[in-house]
């Protein structure tokens, strides 16, 4: 999205410093990937990102925010504080974004429920949403600041580490449409409990307006009580209920799922490109959002059977070797833990192995959890290594780091496939690039 310079220090209610005004074309908060013609906001965190303004420049940036005069290089804006700095331009680009956004929140399929929301809208309406999973108070207002000028709907994926995190989330972004995934034990440690998870989940689904829709997970019971929470229309979708419903669910070999889609406009056969029985749950999500903001319904469908994920999310991989691994390494919860061993048993593979790693934040209940998830992988015969894990317990094999995961593996073959998967602190895609002799 493009702003002067000028506009942006009235929107900050900052100075305008260093130059004659002019007009940047997006925004960036990481010098290493500036674009040409790009602000650079400096957030001050672990590094103080001042340090990187000359860096930006020289990358292409055309300006830069900056809370201290002494940092001030060419084109600038001074402000008081560059992180509140970039929420308030976050705000500055929802005005200027048209009133279909949506939010889209949960414990487990955020990421990929974003980008199925993204291809099935972008076919028939021009649509930008959030990279990855930028999801926090820095990633939200870089989505709506870098919308195309001539967006016409925006997806903001919203996550949450405590109570009131997706409501001040929702107070930059302002969705009209949001999507509430699952609610499972994950970030129990910050939430306090499960319970306390549905209650920030929650927020998401307060903050709606009157005109706008709420999209709820009928198969989760804390999901759909969201309900009473709305003040404005409720659509629901799952598997067995739902407004729109999943029926005749296969997967191929590539675990690519084929289903029947049961919608208030008519039942249509879906085969999806992404893997894993649960992205046709997460479609019916999308659909549903599609629907909320105006497509038809083939056309939503369209988009859909075209999508991809993002990466390290149930992406297959085939080595060398002709052993197949699923690479779903982002992140993991006991939920999302178990819809990888249902994704690995579905593998026509005869051995299967899991690479686990740390599963973080579950509070109280961590240990028990993870012994709970290698019990149930070894009784389906499921061999496990947890790398840098002991919680896992004394049934599975445990290595110390991912150098030492692939001799630990040993040979593999065309029989063999396997699922790698743990939270973001163990950067497990390791494992998959040195499988892959990177």
């Amino acid at each position: 999205m493009q702003f002067t310079l000028s506009d942006i220090a009235t929107a900050l209610g900052g100075e305008l410093c260093g130059a004659a005004d002019l007009t940047v074309t997006s925004t960036s908060i990481d010098s290493r990937n500036v674009a040409a013609g790009a602000l650079f906001v400096p957030i001050v965190a672990e590094r103080d990102g001042h340090e990187f303004i000359e860096a930006a420049l020289q990358s292409g940036a055309a300006a830069h925010l900056t809370s201290t005069r002494e940092h001030i290089t060419g084109p600038a804006v001074l402000v008081d504080d560059t992180s509140e700095a970039l929420l308030q331009l976050g705000r500055a680009a929802r005005h200027r974004v048209p009133d279909r956004v949506i939010g889209i929140t949960g414990s487990v399929g955020k990421t990929s429920v974003k980008d199925l929301v993204a291809s099935a809208i972008g076919a028939g309406a021009r649509t930008h949403a959030n990279p990855a999973s930028f999801n926090n108070e820095l990633g939200c207002p870089l989505t709506l600041a870098n919308a195309p000028d001539d967006v016409e709907v925006v997806v903001v994926e919203m996550g949450a580490r405590g109570l009131g995190h997706i409501s001040s989330l929702c107070e930059v972004a302002r969705p009209t449409v949001g999507i509430v995934t699952r609610v499972a034990e994950a970030h129990t440690e910050l939430f306090g409990s499960i319970d306390g998870v549905a209650e920030g989940k929650g927020e998401l689904i307060e903050a709606l307006p009157a005109n706008g829709t709420a999209i709820l997970n009928a198969d989760d019971d804390r999901v759909a009580a969201m309900a009473s929470r709305a003040q404005c229309r409720v659509m629901t979708f799952g598997m067995s209920k739902g407004d729109l419903r999943v029926a005749n669910l296969e997967l191929d070999d590539q675990l690519r799922p084929a289903f029947v889609l049961e919608t208030p406009l008519g039942s249509r056969a879906v085969h999806l490109q992404v893997a894993g029985a649960h992205m046709a749950v997460n479609s019916a999500a999308a659909v549903a959002s599609a629907l909320a903001v105006g497509l038809d319904l083939d056309t939503a469908l369209l988009g859909l059977e075209r999508a991809t994920l993002s990466d390290h999310r149930m992406q297959m991989v085939e080595l060398s070797s002709g052993a197949i691994v699923i690479n779903d390494a982002y992140n993991a919860n006991p939920t999302s833990m178990r819809a990888g061993i249902e994704g690995l048993l579905a593998l026509p593979n005869e051995r299967k192995t899991m690479v686990v790693g740390l599963m973080a934040e579950l509070g109280e209940n961590g240990d028990e959890s993870h012994r709970e998830i290698a019990a149930e992988a070894t009784a389906a015969g499921i061999r496990v290594i947890a790398v840098a894990a002991p919680v896992y317990g004394p049934e599975v094999e445990h290595v110390a780091d991912t150098a030492e995961v692939v001799a630990m593996i040993g040979e593999l073959g065309p029989e063999d496939g396997l699922l790698v998967k743990g939270s973001r602190v163990a950067a497990l895609e390791r494992v998959v690039a040195a499988l892959q002799g990177g």
